[in-house]
């Protein structure tokens, strides 16, 4: 397959499996991947889950070469035969390199299914939409600096989002971030996520249903716009 064509998403037989073991998208589980939220376990289940994909991907390439040939738009000649064989040898490599890959994806799958299984729900925190939003930011990588001249204190993170020096201290009493003092806060200290931030990243949530948003608590980012009459 050329190395330049898109890698779609393609739906895979594994796909509804892997949600339910996780508890959410597999679309969500890849951002987190992007993120680096997950465990061993997880990381090595995306990385699985990808190379099927791309597998899946090259299948439906030649599989579509071989639709487009056997369409009646071509001359039938020895050309066309001979394209037509060797389209056919290069599906049925991808077909085997696809089975291989969806063996390695199960096998990465089934530690995770088995984990589900039986380990209890995690006690995380149901976190506003607020405190979402910072502490996706953070995993960007933040400090906490302080102005020479106010004295205020605020976080900055690799995008350029400020966020607010009290919700970072809710942030740090509900052990979601702790901060590297061993640098002057001059300088900046480095924030970062615990486990139980990035757990509460990656839980399962549920969906909210219109007018059931929860108001967000004072202080938090990004501040909440008052809803339209």
């Amino acid at each position: 397959m050329p190395r330049n064509a898109p890698v779609n998403k393609w739906l895979t037989r594994l796909d509804r499996r892997i949600e339910a073991a996780v508890g959410h998208s597999v679309d969500r589980l890849w951002q987190h991947r992007d993120r680096g939220l997950l465990d061993e376990s997880h990381t090595h289940l995306v990385d699985a889950h990808r190379a099927l994909v791309q597998a899946e991907t090259t299948v439906a390439f030649y599989r579509s070469q071989l639709n487009s040939l056997s369409s009646g738009q071509y001359p039938v000649d020895g050309a066309l035969f001979d394209r037509i064989e060797r389209t056919v040898g290069l599906l049925q490599d991808a077909a085997r390199n696809r089975d291989e890959r969806q063996t390695q994806a199960i096998a990465a799958l089934q530690p995770v299914e088995t984990a589900a299984r039986h380990t209890a729900p995690r006690d995380v925190p149901n976190l506003p939409t607020p405190d979402i939003a910072a502490l996706l930011a953070i995993t960007q990588g933040a400090k906490l600096h302080q102005n020479l001249l106010t004295q205020q204190l605020y976080v900055v993170t690799a995008s350029g989002t400020r966020i607010p020096y009290s919700q970072l201290q809710r942030l740090e009493e509900d052990r979601l971030v702790v901060r590297d003092t061993s640098h002057p806060v001059t300088a900046g200290q480095p924030v970062t996520l615990t486990d139980t931030g990035r757990a509460a990243l990656t839980a399962p949530r549920p969906a909210t249903t219109p007018g059931a948003a929860p108001a967000p608590r004072p202080g938090t980012w990004p501040a909440a716009t008052p809803a339209r009459r």
